[in-house]
C-alpha cells in the first residue's frame, strides 16, 4: 500500500468511527420521537429535553465518578420533565409547536441556572469520567472495521438493540398496534377500546425519556463537559430523522448515520488538513434537515393521520 492509498484508508476508517459515534444521541432521541409521532403527538420540546438529560447527567457524574448513575439521571431527568409536555400536549391540548419551542428555551435558562449554582461559578468547565470505548480482543484488531465497529461505547450497542425491539415493540405486538392506531385514527382506537390519551401520555412520555437519554450520551460518551451550548440542533435533527426515517426504526438508523456522517465529515477534513471552509462543513447537518423536513430528501413523506391532530373523547 503506497502513501495515498495509506491516508485515503485512514481518512475512511478515521470518517466512518466518528459517524457511528456520533450517531448514538441522534438515533436514541429519534426512537423516542417515533413513539410520540406515532401516537399522534409532536414534541418540539425534545432539544430541551436533551439539554435536561445532559445536565443531569453531567451532576450526578459530578457527584458520584460514576458514568451509569449519570446516565440513569438522565432517564429520570427526562422523563419527569416531560410529564409537563404530555399534560400540556394531551389534557391541555396547547400547540404543540407553540408549547415545545417555549419549553426548550425555559430548559436553556433553568439549566444554565442550576449549573452555576451547583458548580458555583467555576472558572472553566469541570470534566466529569465518561464511558470509554470497549475494545473487543480479535474483533478490534480487524483491518479498517475492527476499531468502527467494536471499538465503540457500551451506550452505542446498547441503542443498537433498543432499535431492535423498537422495531420488534412497534410492529409485532398489540402495543404497538395500539400505539399506532391512536396516531392514524383516534376515534376508531377509542371504539376498539384503546385508551387514546394514555396511549398519548405514554408515547410522550418514552420520547421524553429517550431524548434524556440522548442528552446522558451526548455528555458521557462525547462531551465530557457541561456548557450551555452542548445541544446544538440535534432535537431539531432528530425531527428530521424521524421523517427521512419514515417513522421507522430501522430507517431511522440509517438516517441517524447519514446526517452524523455530514457532522463527522468536518471533523475527518479538519484533521486531515483538507483546505475546505469549516464553516461549509459545520452547516451540512443543518442543511440536511431543512431538506429532509421540506421533502427535497427522500420525497414527500406520509406522515401519521392523527400527528398534531388534538382529540377530545366524545
Amino acid at each position: 500500500m503506497d502513501l495515498s492509498q495509506f491516508i485515503s484508508a485512514a481518512f475512511l476508517v478515521t470518517w466512518f468511527t466518528a459517524a457511528l459515534h456520533l450517531s448514538g444521541p441522534l438515533l436514541l432521541a429519534s426512537l423516542g420521537e417515533i413513539y410520540c409521532e406515532r401516537s399522534g403527538v409532536l414534541n418540539v420540546g425534545i432539544e430541551g429535553t436533551i439539554l435536561l438529560g445532559a445536565l443531569a447527567s453531567y451532576l450526578v457524574t459530578h457527584l458520584t465518578g460514576v458514568p451509569l448513575w449519570g446516565l440513569s439521571a438522565a432517564l429520570i431527568a427526562g422523563l419527569i420533565s416531560n410529564i409537563f409536555l404530555a399534560w400540556m400536549y394531551v389534557t391541555v391540548r396547547a400547540s404543540q409547536v407553540v408549547v415545545g419551542i417555549v419549553f426548550n428555551i425555559l430548559c436553556l435558562g433553568v439549566a444554565s441556572f442550576v449549573y452555576r449554582l451547583a458548580t458555583g461559578e467555576a472558572a472553566s468547565p469541570l470534566p466529569v469520567a465518561m464511558f470509554q470505548p470497549l475494545y473487543i480482543d480479535g474483533l478490534t484488531n480487524l483491518p479498517y472495521v475492527g476499531v468502527m465497529l467494536f471499538g465503540q461505547t457500551n451506550p452505542f450497542y446498547w441503542v443498537l438493540a433498543l432499535t431492535a425491539a423498537s422495531s420488534f415493540f412497534l410492529f409485532h405486538t398489540r402495543f404497538g398496534l395500539a400505539l399506532r392506531a391512536v396516531g392514524e385514527n383516534p376515534k376508531a382506537a377509542e371504539a376498539a377500546g384503546i385508551n387514546v390519551k394514555g396511549m398519548r401520555y405514554i408515547g410522550v412520555l418514552i420520547c421524553g425519556t429517550a431524548a434524556g437519554a440522548a442528552g446522558g450520551y451526548l455528555m458521557l460518551c462525547e462531551v465530557g463537559m457541561f456548557r450551555d451550548t452542548i445541544v446544538t440542533g440535534q432535537g431539531f435533527i432528530a425531527l428530521a430523522i424521524v421523517i427521512l426515517g419514515r417513522w421507522s426504526p430501522w430507517k431511522a438508523a440509517l438516517a441517524a448515520l447519514v446526517f452524523s456522517s455530514a457532522d463527522a465529515l468536518q471533523l475527518s477534513l479538519q484533521l486531515f488538513s483538507v483546505p475546505v471552509p469549516p464553516q461549509l462543513l459545520l452547516s451540512l447537518p443543518y442543511v440536511m434537515t431543512i431538506m429532509a423536513i421540506s421533502g427535497l430528501v427522500g420525497g414527500k413523506a406520509s406522515q401519521p393521520a392523527g400527528l398534531m391532530v388534538p382529540y377530545e373523547p366524545n
